[in-house]
């Protein structure tokens, strides 16, 4: 043992003395730790009561009371800035138990067992609604009350519906954050380079600055004044502040506006899985069990509601709705479709601003007075004429040019909600938006139909069952599906029970049998050809709304019988069985095309149904490809039989392209019988290559061994059979592929 000299105790005391300019003095650290509380105080207060949908004095909730527990994940669903929203929520139904590991908000900055590197900058795509902003709070409202991520010094919130008022002005970051958070006004200048900062900048999709990362201005003084823009974009691309942590949450329509090079993580906001939605309804209803138990109970009997429910927001409508009709305990079906949800949360917004605002007054206590039609409708025009142009937004001269005054927009506030917060002296100017996009597509749908009915206005002369079928023509034109909650809405307020429950808002509906059956049979019987096999569906969505369940019970006795290859499907009858396939709880174990009993076209439109398969097979054309790629894919396949299908170059493009966007499901891939070419078995290895690929047996016929042999080599521990019979590989292919068979983590077991 070595033993060590004594310190000199003395020495070090009159070293710290002499030298205490290395340390902060106590005053000062007093002082910033003042600065410091102070802030997090004022976050908390701003953070600790939410407003669900309403944003009334008085009607804000504590958010540790009503919040539930969101599912976030790493990465991003295929095709996330291409499907509707309402589509998007139902694929990440389908998948958020299967393979992903979910994130809690509080540990968004903290990398995963497998990740390395600190993580700056972080994405957070999310459907409208989903909870993206609530997360955003519940993150602040941990780190204000100590609890949560305490090595962050200060978090800084701001929201692009805030910056866009500043968006022409000059500033400095610092008084950017003196102007939005005046508590860190003391916060001495010289801090800000040495502290932890998060920047969180909730709801991209509605920035109205041009947040251009090319050409912008370079900025890296904190003291420079400059454009809004320009300080964000310095700030994210780590100009400004390098050190500092930035977290931007968006609509998945808006998130491409941030470069990926700039970005650390993206991450998805889900919404609420199965259990999470039981457990909000249990915790909104503590005290109430059977009620909750009973809303529970019938929001599962339809898949659409159900499915709906993952959106925190639209938890908080059926729970309104519900409640409502429970307690008043009124006779008749509780609400099974979406515009049966819709139309009496309208209803209930409606009388609760009646009892509010009109006491004394002798109305029906379920009728809509006039005045309440007219501005109702005032709102409608509203929704319809900005859900054309994809505003989500609205300022007070949007409101005036629909006849509309703040006043009468305010006493909606249900519908139309004012979301800024009056303390904020330096914004006065109102900004509003409805509650959720689908309350506008309902409020368009609303609004086109009273226009369809009216008399007085000349701008739709046509009949029920022509303009229905005009509608969903366009809507399914649309790439993204942006009309297709509309068209849903359209139709199920054609339906007589609904039109009750509007309280003639909408007018006098010829609603003959003979109607009734026309807009069916334009349903059923609904051109398709060029449209692809996921919008499709939503033809049957639309029978749905209309209560017509002749095509849903075919399915359910279909998938019941024994001899399922005897009938003869519809092309109606396969997107309703692609729906229900899709949307099973139960994962298929195969589907094969080949054993659908239907035209081309219904084959096609069968394409969907293999998200929820594990092995999918059939003699696909090239074309099946070329349309659809990125089901070939799904998170749940794990064989893909694609033998004998005339596989083109460029059908391999698409196909490979799918298979990178999600490479880890697939296990078993046959391409046996296609001539790829050296152009697509090149494509395909760029696959083989990737670390995420699971790939464990291969058949491939028709190639050149070159490009394959070195992507196993490249990637040689799965791969455990390896069918390559009907090739002609000559000695020179043989020699290149031993240098895989030769590779120390080769597992090959089988080699045709």
């Amino acid at each position: 043992m070595v033993q060590m000299a004594p310190y000199n105790l003395s020495f070090f005391f009159v070293f710290f003395l002499l030298d205490c300019s290395f340390f902060p003095s106590v005053s000062a650290n007093d002082g910033l730790q003042e600065v410091l509380e102070e802030h997090k105080i004022d976050l908390k207060r701003r953070c600790e009561r939410v407003a669900e949908g309403i944003d009334e004095k008085g009607s804000r909730t504590l958010l540790n009371r009503i919040y539930t527990e969101l599912y976030i994940t790493e990465g991003q669903s295929e095709e996330v800035n291409t499907q509707h929203e309402v589509k998007q929520l139902e694929r990440a139904s389908k998948i958020q138990n299967l393979h992903d590991s979910p994130i809690r908000c509080q540990d968004i900055f903290k990398a995963l067992a497998d990740q390395h590197g600190a993580i700056r900058v972080v994405l957070t795509n999310g459907v409208a609604g989903v909870g993206k902003t609530f997360s955003v709070q519940k993150f602040t409202l941990d780190w204000a009350e100590g609890l949560e991520n305490q090595d962050v010094s200060v978090v800084v919130l701001l929201s692009f519906r805030e910056l866009n008022l500043i968006r022409d002005q000059q500033h400095s970051l610092l008084t950017l954050l003196h102007v939005f958070h005046p508590t860190l006004q003391k916060l001495p200048a010289e801090k800000l380079d040495v502290l932890k900062i998060l920047f969180i900048f909730d709801g991209l999709d509605e920035s109205r600055l041009s947040l251009d990362f090319i050409n912008s201005q370079l900025v890296s003084d904190i003291t420079q004044k400059s454009s809004v823009n320009v300080l964000l974009v310095n700030l994210i691309k780590g100009n400004l502040l390098p050190s500092a942590l930035i977290w931007i949450t968006s609509r998945p329509a808006a998130a491409n506006r941030i470069p990926l090079s700039c970005v650390s993580r993206i991450t998805e906001v889900r919404g609420f899985t199965d259990a999470q939605k039981e457990e909000y309804f249990r915790r909104r209803f503590s005290n109430e069990e059977e009620k909750a138990s009973r809303i529970i109970s019938h929001i599962k009997t339809s898949r659409s509601l159900f499915i709906m429910c993952g959106i925190p927001v639209f938890c908080w409508i059926t729970a309104t709705v519900l409640e409502n009709l429970l307690t008043t305990e009124q006779t008749g079906e509780l609400p099974k479709t979406m515009t049966d949800m819709y139309s009496h949360f309208l209803l209930v917004q409606t009388l609760r601003k009646k009892n509010k605002y009109d006491e004394g007054h002798e109305t029906s206590p379920q009728e809509l007075t006039k005045a309440d039609r007219k501005i109702l409708l005032k709102l409608g025009r509203l929704a319809f004429e900005h859900l054309e142009k994809g505003n989500i937004l609205f300022y007070q001269d949007d409101l005036e040019l629909c006849g509309l005054d703040v006043t009468e927009a305010s006493v909606f506030s249900g519908v139309c909600t004012e979301i800024f917060k009056r303390e904020n002296v330096f914004f006065q100017k109102p900004v509003y938006c409805f509650v959720h996009l689908s309350i506008q597509e309902f409020l368009a749908a609303v609004y086109m139909l009273h226009c369809l009915t009216s008399k007085n206005r000349e701008c739709i002369k046509t009949s029920l069952d022509v303009f229905l079928k005009k509608a969903t023509e366009k809507s399914l034109c649309s790439r993204n599906g942006n009309l297709d909650l509309f068209v849903r809405f359209l139709h199920g307020l054609s339906v007589e029970s609904n039109q009750r429950i509007m309280g003639g808002l909408i007018g006098q509906m010829t609603n003959s049998s003979d109607t009734v059956q026309k807009v069916t049979n334009n349903l059923k019987e609904m051109n398709t050809d060029d449209i692809s096999p996921e919008r499709s569906i939503n033809i049957f969505h639309c029978l749905m709304e209309i209560k017509d369940l002749s095509v849903y019970q075919e399915i359910q006795q279909f998938l019941k019988s024994e001899n399922r290859s005897e009938k003869k499907l519809s092309e109606i009858q396969c997107s309703a069985l692609a729906y229900m396939l899709q949307m099973s709880e139960e994962v298929q174990d195969e589907l094969d095309l080949d054993k659908y009993n239907t035209t081309v076209e219904g084959r096609l439109r069968l394409i969907p149904a293999m998200r929820n398969c594990k092995k999918i097979s059939g003699n696909f054309s090239s074309g099946y490809l070329n349309l659809y790629p990125v089901c070939f894919c799904s998170n749940v396949c794990s064989l893909l039989r694609l033998e004998h299908c005339r596989l083109s170059e460029n059908s391999c493009t698409s196909l490979v392209s799918a298979l990178k966007s999600n490479p880890s499901h697939l296990t078993e891939l046959d391409l046996s019988c296609n001539d790829l070419k050296d152009t697509g078995v090149n494509e395909l290895c760029g696959f083989l290559q990737m670390p995420l690929c699971k790939l464990q047996t291969l058949k491939l016929s028709e190639l050149s061994c070159a490009f394959l042999a070195l992507a196993l080599k490249f990637n040689p521990s799965n791969m455990t059979e390896l069918d390559l019979g009907q090739n002609n590989l000559q000695d020179a292919g043989v020699k290149q592929l031993c240098g895989f068979l030769q590779a120390p983590l080769c597992k090959l077991q089988i080699l045709r």
